[in-house]
């Protein structure tokens, strides 16, 4: 129990549950008169970008430019999301 995989502290893996437990919460905070499949798009977008990141720098897996470029297109789906005029 003192380490989880590739020899990490066991603490990572408590951070990223508080993490996730966290991503589970914000959207539920949401206005009740927000929008909430508005916002849980820009989530996911948010989420996609994030686990990214978390892969890179906590697991060492180096994004190649695919994940960047996927990483791109879906931020700028949270943008169209939650920006575009509506009419």
């Amino acid at each position: 129990m003192d380490m989880v995989r590739d020899g990490k502290s066991f603490w990572y893996g408590i951070i990223g549950a508080i993490v996730l437990i966290l991503y589970g919460i914000i959207p539920t905070l949401q206005p009740s008169n927000a929008n909430f499949g508005k916002v849980y798009a820009a989530y996911g977008g948010i989420f996609i970008v994030l686990s990214i990141l978390w892969g890179w720098k906590i697991d060492n897996v180096t994004p190649d430019k695919f994940d960047l470029i996927g990483g791109f297109i879906a931020l700028i789906g949270v943008i169209v999301i939650m920006y575009a005029p509506r009419g």
